[in-house]
């Protein structure tokens, strides 16, 4: 007896890669409601205050410089290696790849170009919002610093926020703000939340970063993924436009010619109406120079009574007492 082989669960996942893609019609896009507004507020308020704590060189700056010469590099110096590596997963470029790909297969299978119009969006927000804080209040970083206890503002750095810590928020909780579910969404943002906090934390133990660089890092990040919802309007007006170019890129690529016409079926005429036309005869006024065809002989003749015919007549010669066979030939003298 035959029995049938009980499907794994890799099965059940190729099984499920390989079903038609279709729209996701159901996902709900987040909204800017009266919760997420007060998180953004309340942000924005920490955000601000980091920027003047240090600006006016309080406890924090203190701290900074107590955690810079404390080393912890060399505290810890045998997790080097690691956090070598580890800290990549803040930098944007490889980020950015890693995810841009499983966003563009996500958008390819559901038909849609909203996870990577997301990506696109909060990747910008996050090269202006950043990048203007950073070359704006120019802080040197600690292998830079020029005086003890100053804050090492205005002096030509960039790394205030933390570009690596900003980054990795943005980057990791990009895929959180995307989830499908509620579960999906919880896991991801837990997941996000402890890489950029491992990120942010790696750039303190290598020395690149001052501890509140990564605290005003975190806070930008979140700033960005919290103003998203502002800006799925705008996604969804840049996708369907998208979508209407590529319908009249489509359109002006098959031709001008009216739809359905290529496949009007073609009406052929029988041929047994024609009349068997007489042939056209050969025109005279140029003398042909081929040889005129000589056909065989038309009555059927054995094949011993015929005579090979060539157009310069035949080759055997004559022979007067040569007689057809079956016939008697004449007693020789």
């Amino acid at each position: 007896m035959r029995t049938e082989r009980k499907p794994t669960r890799l099965d059940r996942v190729f099984a499920r890669l390989d079903r038609e893609p279709e729209r996701p019609a159901h996902i709900g896009v987040p909204r800017m409601s009266r919760h997420r507004v007060v998180l953004f507020g309340a942000s924005l308020a920490f955000y601000l205050a980091i920027v003047w704590a240090v600006l006016i060189t309080s406890w924090l700056v203190r701290l900074d410089w107590q955690v810079m010469f404390f080393r912890p590099y060399q505290q810890w110096s045998e997790i080097h290696a690691f956090v070598d590596y580890y800290v990549v997963l803040g930098q944007r470029g490889p980020t950015a790849v890693m995810v841009a790909a499983w966003l563009g297969w996500r958008s390819w299978r559901q038909h849609t170009l909203r996870p990577l119009l997301a990506l696109g969006v909060s990747l910008l927000l996050l090269n202006v919002t950043v990048g203007a804080a950073k070359y704006g209040m120019g802080r040197l970083g600690p292998h830079y610093a020029t005086e003890i206890g100053s804050n090492e503002m205005w002096l030509g750095g960039d790394i205030f926020p933390s570009g690596h810590t900003a980054n990795a928020v943005v980057t990791w909780g990009i895929l959180a703000y995307l989830a499908s579910t509620p579960r999906a969404r919880r896991w991801l943002s837990a997941l996000s939340a402890v890489t950029s906090l491992g990120v942010g934390l790696s750039t303190v133990y290598i020395g690149t970063h001052w501890l509140s660089d990564v605290v005003l890092g975190w806070v930008a990040g979140l700033l960005i993924l919290l103003a998203l919802p502002w800006f799925e309007p705008l996604i969804a007006r840049t996708e369907a436009r998208i979508f209407d170019l590529r319908a009249r890129w489509r359109v002006r690529r098959a031709g001008a010619a009216e739809p359905g016409a290529l496949a009007r079926p073609v009406m052929l005429k029988p041929l047994t109406d024609r009349a068997d036309a007489a042939p056209e005869p050969l025109a005279t006024g140029r003398p042909s120079t081929r040889s005129p065809a000589y056909l065989a002989p038309g009555p059927h003749t054995t094949r011993g009574e015929r005579s090979p015919v060539t157009p310069a007549g035949s080759r055997r010669p004559p022979h007067p007492e040569r007689h057809p066979r079956g016939t008697t030939s004449a007693t020789r003298p």
